[in-house]
């Protein structure tokens, strides 16, 4: 069967996960609470789908508190404790249609794969709520899971989207789609090369943000991609 795509590298919170956004109001309100002012909403926006580590880096240094590691790895942790006792409060659920997407996409031959800002344990702890599983065979729900502790750099840049073409054995980026709700998402894919630069509007930004940043296609919800392949 012939297809548009081999790869489709999916970003996780906002695109095939609805969270409605709970991450980020952990993370605004840790940092706050970190450096005891308010966050600015533009400079949020500009740390989401990135590194959550990286993020907090970034955001304490915006506020003018630049920290040492050891300062953002305690501040990294604090958030992680609190983001994965939110998430068992309050559970993420999958995106509209996005389970049968991810059988439609394998059972045609096209390896489906997570990457994410996240770190392992907060993707696992997802993973758990959600009774989802990774590694090939149609008794998992995905082919590959990335986290943003194991690449050198988060997005934008590309690494997250060539680890899971590692993971698949999917060596050519003219054959990726790659996908999420952020520039920094779309950013990453055009930085790896991917055919598909996909942006959905199911998240943290509309349509207008997301059409500013490097792009092949825009659209309402990740179970549209099914149509490109």
């Amino acid at each position: 069967m012939s297809t548009a795509y081999d790869l489709a590298s999916l970003d996780m919170a906002g695109t095939t996960i609805d969270e409605n956004e709970l991450v980020y109001r952990v993370l605004e309100s840790t940092v706050a609470k970190a450096a005891d002012t308010a966050l600015p909403a533009e400079l949020l926006g500009r740390w989401k789908g990135t590194s959550k580590w990286e993020a907090i880096q970034g955001l304490l240094a915006g506020l003018g508190r630049p920290a040492t590691v050891p300062e953002v790895d305690a501040v990294f942790e604090r958030f992680s404790a609190d983001l994965i006792t939110a998430y068992r409060e309050t559970p993420p659920t999958p995106m509209p249609g996005v389970l049968e997407l991810f059988a439609d996409l394998r059972g045609r031959g096209i390896k489906v794969t997570l990457q994410t800002g996240y770190s392992a344990p907060i993707a696992a702890a997802i993973f758990e709520g959600l009774g989802w599983s990774v590694g090939a065979g149609e008794q998992h729900t995905v082919d590959a899971l990335v986290t943003s502790d194991l690449v050198a750099a988060s997005r934008p840049a590309p690494y997250l989207i060539f680890h899971t073409m590692e993971a698949t054995g999917v060596r050519r980026v003219d054959r990726v789609l790659a996908a999420g709700d952020t520039p920094n998402d779309l950013g990453a894919a055009d930085a790896a090369g991917a055919r598909f630069k996909v942006g959905v509007t199911s998240g943290a930004f509309t349509e207008e943000q997301l059409r500013k940043a490097p792009h092949t296609h825009i659209l309402g919800g990740i179970a549209e991609i099914a149509a490109l392949a």
